[in-house]
């Protein structure tokens, strides 16, 4: 239960939900309580009539007035039963609102490096199934417990206050159930602790199967992947068998150990009435109903137990989640107001997951209204420098300022305000265009949300949209083609208007005119603003203010375009190359 202790801030949270329903749940066992003595009175009134101790009228009169208060009593346990429900109930789904969030919240804290470690199948997985499993225990097994434990402390007190002989008698099978239970409980723990990790697996497999369905299809892979399904959901299956299988002796467990009270009622009360020791066989009655009251608290016991190892098991889940700390911390509680000088110095990075060393002894300085363009081939760690500088990762090795301050002295929630970025990959959320636009500034108007369009020269593909701007996105931006996702990607850095921009070979898909309206446009934007330029063209550098090229993480090559272009090295090699494939064209 020690996993579960992190849940008992809920309960202090909501105490006025939780003390509501532990007082409803008293209140209607009491009035349930009730119902086994109007019984045994009823039996003895019959008793005393047939012994004519007692007149027709006077029997009549008193099973009337027995049986009124039978429905009383019943209705009013169950209305109390109902609050009792909609206080411990209700307190559950509160508590797994809050425990969504804050895994959620989590999440959004934790760096690159984590989300490159674990799956996503695996992270929905602890806050979809994990959570509810953990709801199961605040809730029902919560209520049942607290119902169980009233239920039989009230019980075995009205039942030895009738005979102290034959509550003994009644109440002995249950220690041999404890026992078990207790022996049960922990095989399920192991066995719903395996289950809930392997379905983690299932969900990491067929989300990655959906992202990526356009390149099943595209390769007619769609019954080999069934097939892996199969074998995963197979092996799924056996250990969601196994738990079933240890679970399922819970009931006729219960079945047998509660009939057996009930034999040793009927039989030990008979002879104990016959013997004279019990003076009414409304008694007998009576115990039979205290029995059977016991049956659902009894028979819950193992339920509520198997609710409790499982949800054990999800919260150990969870809490190593949110015991994670995230590397990258925010330092400055201070209010950084941000210029969008940037400067590196003697900066070397390397990638804790792969051990690739990305950036070295890297150092250059870019004032605030300058632009600054890199270039360089594949793997030479372009794209590294623009997840420094938004402290995707921190560095271990030279310093990175701006403003002339270390970047992580700087508020880490001022820096990413005062940066638009477009990354090299896309990613455009499920929703309208005008939506994804809207995201860089969600204050938008419609007039600078088409502002935005036509400056990144997306307007006019979105005009001939049936819904225009208000066009809803297939999953990743699916529906728009890749050049008209980097367009609108472009548009949402724009609109936001930021101190710095960052450009990360985000015009690779989009032709040579389209590239230089948008280029021409952004002449205009950067102005007053630090702009960075990743690219593979000389036609998205040139007009910077600075260019590096870099080469194995090295800086091989700096200057302006009309610098380089005169020296040799890769720069005139790709102006060359690049001005020769457009005249072919």
């Amino acid at each position: 239960m020690k996993e579960l202790r992190y849940l008992n801030k809920y309960f202090v949270k909501y105490k006025f939900h939780f003390l509501l329903g532990i007082v409803f749940t008293i209140s209607s066992q009491i009035f349930s309580l009730y119902i086994p003595k109007l019984i045994s009175r009823s039996f003895k009134t019959i008793e005393d009539f047939n012994h004519n101790n007692a007149s027709l009228e006077t029997a009549k009169l008193a099973l009337t007035h027995n049986i009124f208060w039978i429905i009383g009593a019943t209705l009013a346990s169950a209305i109390v039963r109902f609050l009792m429900r909609q206080a411990l109930i209700v307190m559950s789904r509160h508590v797994e609102f809050d425990l969504k969030n804050e895994v959620f919240a989590h999440y959004e804290s934790l760096d690159q490096n984590f989300y490159k470690r674990n799956r996503t199948g695996d992270l929905m997985n602890r806050i979809s199934e994990d959570v509810a499993k953990v709801r199961q225990y605040v809730g029902p097994a919560l209520m049942y417990s607290i119902n169980t434990f009233i239920t039989f402390s009230l019980v075995i007190i009205y039942m030895y206050n009738v005979s102290p002989k034959l509550t003994l008698y009644t109440i002995f099978p249950l220690p041999i159930l404890a026992y078990i239970i207790y022996r049960l409980s922990v095989e399920i723990n192991k066995r719903s602790t395996l289950f809930q990790q392997y379905l983690s697996t299932v969900f990491s497999f067929t989300q990655e199967i959906f992202s990526g369905i356009r390149v099943v299809k595209a390769y007619g892979l769609e019954k080999q992947y069934q097939d892996n399904l199969k074998e995963i959901a197979q092996e799924s299956k056996t250990k969601s068998m196994k738990l079933a299988g240890i679970q399922s002796f819970f009931g006729p467990l219960m079945i047998v150990l509660i009939g057996v009270s009930n034999l040793m009622v009927v039989y030990l009360g008979g002879m104990m009435y016959i013997n004279g020791e019990i003076k009414s066989i409304g008694v007998i009655a009576e115990f039979i109903m205290y029995v059977n009251m016991l049956t659902w608290p009894v028979a819950s016991i193992g339920w509520v137990s198997s609710l409790i190892q499982e949800a054990e098991a999800s919260q150990k889940r969870i809490n190593e989640f949110l015991k994670i700390e995230p590397e990258i911390k925010n330092k400055s509680i201070e209010h950084s107001e941000i210029q969008g000088e940037i400067e590196f110095k003697n900066v070397s990075f390397t990638y804790e997951d792969t051990q690739i060393t990305a950036l070295q002894n890297i150092s250059f300085k870019v004032k605030k209204g300058e632009t600054l363009a890199i270039l360089g081939k594949t793997g030479s760690g372009k794209s590294s420098i623009l997840s420094l500088i938004t402290r995707m990762y921190d560095i271990k090795d030279g310093t990175i300022t701006i403003d002339g301050k270390k970047i992580d002295e700087v508020n880490l929630y001022d820096l990413r305000n005062s940066i638009g970025i477009v990354p090299q990959d896309a990613f455009l959320f499920s929703d309208t265009i005008k939506n994804n636009i809207k995201f860089g500034k969600e204050n938008a108007s419609d007039e600078e949300i088409i502002s935005a369009a036509k400056k990144a020269v997306v307007h006019n593909n979105i005009i001939h949209f049936k819904k225009q701007y208000e066009t809803i996105l297939g999953e990743r931006g699916i529906t728009l083609s890749g050049g008209q996702k980097q367009r609108v990607s472009i548009a949402r850095a724009i609109i936001k208007d930021p101190q710095i921009l960052l450009f990360d070979d985000c015009l690779s898909a989009v032709d040579t005119d389209t590239e230089e309206q948008i280029l021409n446009n952004l002449l205009e934007i950067s102005k007053n603003k630090t702009t960075i330029i990743v690219s593979h063209r000389v036609s998205s550098a040139k007009n910077a203010d600075k260019i590096i090229i870099l080469d194995e993480g090295q800086i091989i090559q700096e200057g302006s375009h009309n610098q380089l272009v005169n020296q040799e090295g890769y720069y005139a090699e790709l102006y060359l190359k690049q001005l020769s494939e457009k005249e072919l064209n």
